[in-house]
């Protein structure tokens, strides 16, 4: 079984690329990653670019793009959406074709982070060990074994870690 995760954030430049990333490098054949965001940027943030290079996680095909390429006919399925920015979390989000397991995974935007460029890159750093963190947490759960609540229950109490 292979699942389809998506992760939102309002411009999709930062934390939604990095989990995407994460996932994909992470996730072996079991997890495909993507992510979108309401109001797109339009460009990957660079510093999101250089901490997953820094990790030594692909960036090619990285792009910034809108949730509603995700709510068309045709677009892959989701098994899973997750809000990665508080934003999003509060925005009416399109409906996902083939009703998706939600949760939210609050991270601070580093994209905010005002101060000097090793600042932040280590803020960078940060959000990306917690959403790294997170997709570990995810990726060990027994997803076969465990019936539908039991999944959103887990799901739901990983973003607060």
């Amino acid at each position: 079984m292979t699942y389809n995760v998506l992760f939102v954030c309002t411009h999709n430049s930062a934390r939604s690329i990095l989990a995407e990333a994460l996932l994909n490098s992470l996730g072996g054949d079991h997890f495909v990653g993507y992510s979108a965001g309401s109001h797109p940027a339009g460009a990957v943030n660079p510093h999101a670019l250089k901490t997953l290079e820094r990790m030594r996680i692909p960036t090619d095909g990285l792009r910034s793009k809108d949730w509603a390429e995700f709510a068309r006919p045709g677009a892959p399925e989701m098994d899973f959406v997750f809000t990665v920015c508080d934003n999003a979390a509060g925005e009416v989000c399109p409906v996902w074709p083939g009703q998706p397991m939600t949760a939210h995974w609050g991270v601070a935007d580093p994209v905010a982070f005002e101060g000097s460029d090793a600042q932040k890159a280590q803020v960078f750093w940060d959000a990306a060990l917690v959403l790294k963190r997170r997709i570990e947490l995810m990726l060990a759960l027994p997803m076969p074994s465990l019936d539908q609540l039991a999944i959103r229950r887990e799901l739901k109490d990983i973003g607060t870690r």
